[in-house]
Formats: C-alpha cells, sequence, structure tokens
C-alpha cells in the first residue's frame, strides 16, 4: 500500500488517536447500556465514532488522487495560540481562579474575551465587528443558557452584581 495523501493520513492518525484516547477515558466513569446510559456512555460512543470517521479519513488517504502526496505545511502558531487563549480566557473569565485570586467576572466578559481574541486568529482583524459578534453572542447566549433553560450561571462580575 502506498500512502497518496499525506494530509488525509495524518488527520485520520490524529482523529483515531483523540477519538480512542476520549473512548477509553470513558471507561472511567459508568458506561451502562443503552437502556440504562450512564455518564461515560455518551463520551465512548462520541469517541468510538470519531475514532471510525478517521479510519475512513486514513482508509481514503490511499486512494486519493492527488499527484503531489498531499505534501503537509507547517503549523499555523499564530491561530493555534489565539484559538487555545481564548479558550482558557473564557473559562478564567467566566469561573475565576480562587486560589491566584482572579475573581469569576461572568458570562458576558468570558464571551466577549473568547470573541475578541479568537477573532485575532484570522488573517484580518476588525475590532468593530468582533464587538457586534460578541454582543449578539452575548444576548443569544443569556437568552439560551440563563433565561430558557435556566442554568446558574454568573452573568456579571461580581463587583457589579454586589
Amino acid at each position: 500500500m502506498q500512502i497518496k495523501s499525506r494530509k488525509d493520513f495524518v488527520s485520520g492518525l490524529m482523529f483515531m488517536g483523540f477519538g480512542a484516547a476520549f473512548s477509553l477515558g470513558a471507561f472511567n466513569y459508568t458506561v451502562g447500556n443503552a437502556a440504562r446510559m450512564g455518564p461515560g456512555y455518551f463520551p465512548m460512543l462520541l469517541g468510538a465514532l470519531l475514532a471510525g470517521m478517521g479510519a475512513f479519513v486514513l482508509l481514503g488517504s490511499l486512494r486519493s488522487r492527488r499527484a503531489d502526496g498531499g505534501r503537509i505545511g507547517a503549523i499555523a502558531w499564530k491561530p493555534l495560540l489565539y484559538i487555545v487563549g481564548a479558550n482558557l480566557a473564557f473559562g478564567v473569565l467566566l469561573g475565576g481562579v480562587p486560589s491566584l485570586g482572579i475573581p469569576a467576572m461572568g458570562l458576558i466578559a468570558a464571551i466577549f474575551a473568547a470573541v475578541i481574541i479568537s477573532s485575532m486568529a484570522g488573517s484580518r482583524f476588525v475590532f468593530r465587528g468582533s464587538l457586534i459578534l460578541a454582543a449578539i453572542l452575548a444576548v443569544g447566549s443569556y437568552l439560551t443558557f440563563v433565561v430558557g433553560l435556566s442554568l446558574q450561571f454568573q452573568v456579571w462580575p461580581s463587583f457589579i452584581t454586589g
């Protein structure tokens, strides 16, 4: 067998690896069965589906019609760091880090920070557009999670709500 698309081959391996890791990690919880699902059932099922899709991508890499083999480019560090940083900022702002003395800033501030930071990952950053998107997502998240689903999130910073 010959790998005809390196990108698809590596992508398939990555999907299979993450899927297998999630499936195996789910067994740390009670899995149960389809009739009585435990907390590990859904992650185990999703991990297995991801691994299965990775296998299809990997097998497709062996039948690809690319002449060059699909060269793998350099890692795009800037977008990677901005997206990971946006997720970290969201978590820190939403829940705070009491051990470091960082208070929870609430859902609205967390969404604004995540949207603005992740928007900087692209090739064009428009601050005004990011603010508009953040406002729409903040209102939509508030209406969905706090009003619609009645989830108990801290919406505003603690120094505002008292």
